[in-house]
């Protein structure tokens, strides 16, 4: 009866949760604290925090240590399929049949999608910016992280980047942070399982590099390139866009018009944004699109997964060291540079074309941030303006 209640808690979440990662915070705490009394707030505050803590995206890490709390290890992969299942349906058969479409270099709809985009992007940055740029010299990090990439962007560089963030963040705010209290950590496990399953994250993250150099297959050097982007992604599930991009496109894997077009439409579906990697896939195999969105889908949340599952006994040490926390800093304002970085190229580059191109992604981000409509109207809303100027003479 557990992994029932696991199964249909998260599914009808999966279904119902629009709105990205902050949202999805509050439908947790709205149906699993405030409802169904699994854990107290102090707890699930906690745990929210460890997965802000940790790269990954947080409400899909969230999800899995619910699970994982209520019904073992089973439980949290149960919960995590029960969520990701219905936006990964919809985002597979987008990519699939985006596939199966062929030429789309004529279609406004599509073009809407990469305005819409635009719009996102750009609200993900101001907002992401607010929270964690609220000083000088973050900002400075995250400008510097910026021009970094201004010159061209790769997986490797990326990853520079964001490692200098952490240095700088450790230098800078070590000494301005007060040493944590001992938080509450909702559930426990052994230690040296949780050795393990760190192990085998960094293990993944070294060796799989090795394995598709030496074998040159294709469908492993996705399942790399997937598995590298979830296991960096700090500050928020949009930052999946610049990682994946450097993963894909430099490649010519995926041209950028059909990526931002997913991108977008990944906005319109409910459930965890990582989706995105099961449209992804599908593009990039077309002769199997289940079988690529599938792998996808795997590669990206698996790093997630494993660092929730390894890194939340010794949480309860970690979250008291200030380095720590310093690092952290440096490194989201990195991130925010990072998101500046691939607003501009190629977002902006590679979508807007003219002067109503502009005006219909500034009303796109107007609708969003101004007034708050929902995300899912505002993709439908662009895809039907990319139309309508495609038809002006």
């Amino acid at each position: 009866m557990i992994y029932l209640e696991i199964l249909l808690a998260f599914l009808k979440l999966g279904c119902t949760s629009f709105g990205g990662p902050v949202a999805h915070l509050g439908y947790f705490r709205a149906e699993f604290v405030a409802r169904r009394r699994w854990l107290e707030d102090a707890a699930y505050a906690d745990l929210v925090a460890l997965c802000q803590f940790l790269p990954g995206p947080t409400s899909s890490q969230v999800v899995f240590a619910l699970g994982r709390q209520r019904g073992g290890w089973r439980g949290g992969l149960l919960a995590s399929l029960a969520f990701t299942l219905p936006s990964a349906l919809l985002m597979i058969l987008a990519g699939s049949g985006l596939a199966a479409l062929g030429d789309l270099t004529r279609a406004g709809w599509l073009h809407g999608l990469q305005l819409a985009a635009v719009a996102v992007v750009a609200q993900a940055v101001w907002n992401m910016g607010r929270n964690l740029c609220p000083d000088f010299p973050r900002v400075l990090i995250a400008l510097a992280a910026a021009a970094g990439l201004v010159g061209g962007q790769n997986a490797l560089l990326q990853i520079a980047i964001l490692a200098g963030g952490a240095v700088a963040g450790w230098l800078i705010f070590q000494k301005q942070i007060p040493a944590a209290a001992n938080p509450v950590v909702a559930g426990r496990q052994s230690h040296w399982v949780a050795g393990t399953v760190l192990v085998l994250f960094f293990c993944l993250l070294v060796f799989l590099p090795v394995l598709a150099a030496l074998t040159g297959n294709h469908a492993v050097a996705v399942f790399t390139g997937f598995y590298r982007a979830g296991a960096l992604v700090f500050g928020g599930g949009h930052v999946v866009l610049p990682l994946l991009r450097a993963e894909v496109v430099p490649n010519g894997w995926v041209d950028d018009p059909t990526f931002l077009a997913g991108y977008g439409l990944a906005q319109a579906v409910p459930g965890p944004l990582f989706t995105f990697a099961g449209y992804l896939g599908a593009v990039l195999m077309p002769a199997h699109p289940w079988l690529g969105g599938g792998g996808g889908l795997l590669a990206i949340f698996l790093p997630g997964w494993l660092l929730i599952g390894g890194a939340q006994p010794f949480w309860q040490t970690l979250r008291t060291r200030t380095w720590a926390q310093a690092a952290l800093r440096g490194a989201n304002a990195a991130v925010v540079g990072v998101l500046l970085a691939a607003l501009v190229q190629p977002v902006i580059s590679t979508s807007v074309r003219g002067g109503l191109d502009a005006v219909t992604a500034v009303v796109a981000l107007v609708l969003l941030q101004g007034f708050k409509v929902p995300p899912w109207l505002v993709v439908l809303l662009a895809a039907v303006a990319g139309q309508w100027l495609l038809a002006m003479p």
